[in-house]
């Protein structure tokens, strides 16, 4: 079993991603989605937890040498703490904006100038809260060349997003092997997965046809 399907069904398993296509949720921007993730939930399971380590390692090795490990904060942070100890490397967070006292930091840990770093992210959706991150720790000086998440969408836009900010994008598992092990598994009926489908393809029109955002 390879490490997106065995991750996807993981996903699944522990509720961290919900299906209901037709009872769709709503985000916090205002649109409706037959998908709702929630990978924290992956830190309460020990065997899922240290699954998504070692699926990161692997991808870092993969992605060639690093000087240090960042996490996006929140939830990205268990993980790149992992991440960062199973590799022996210094760590450093990301916050979504500088804070408002004290040093008025918005990376914690010390990042050098030059310093490779690995950015770990838990869910990549529209890209924009890593792409601030990266942005935020290139600012600082370090060289980001690669992020790992656990898990995206695929969505178009956060593609060329992610594409136009010059950093490449590896995850542990992806949308349609979530989709594969939701057929397999027969959590969804082929209509069902055809609902997936076309919110994938078009999230926005998805959602304005139900009445969403």
């Amino acid at each position: 079993m390879s490490i997106a399907t065995a991750v996807a069904r993981d996903l699944l398993r522990i509720g961290a991603v919900t299906l209901r296509p037709d009872e769709p949720f709503t985000w916090a921007s205002g649109r409706l989605s037959p998908i709702y993730t929630d990978n924290r939930l992956t830190l309460s399971h020990p065997d899922v937890r240290q699954r998504l380590a070692d699926g990161f390692v692997t991808l870092a090795r993969r992605a060639g040498g690093a000087d240090a490990v960042s996490g996006t904060a929140t939830a990205g942070i268990p993980h790149a703490t992992l991440l960062a100890d199973r590799l022996d490397l210094p760590l450093s967070y990301v916050r979504s904006q500088a804070k408002a006292h004290g040093k008025g930091n918005q990376i914690e840990g010390r990042v050098t100038d030059g310093q490779r770093v690995l950015v770990v992210e838990d869910l990549v959706s529209t890209g924009g809260s890593v792409i601030a991150a990266v942005e935020a720790l290139r600012d600082a000086g370090a060289l980001v060349q690669t992020v790992l998440a656990v898990f995206t969408y695929g969505l178009d836009a956060a593609a060329d997003a992610v594409s136009d900010a010059g950093f490449t994008l590896r995850t542990l598992t992806d949308f349609p092997a979530l989709l594969e092990v939701a057929r397999e598994d027969g959590l969804l009926d082929d209509a069902a997965i055809q609902t997936l489908e076309d919110w994938r393809r078009d999230p926005e029109g998805w959602s304005q046809s139900r009445g969403g955002a």
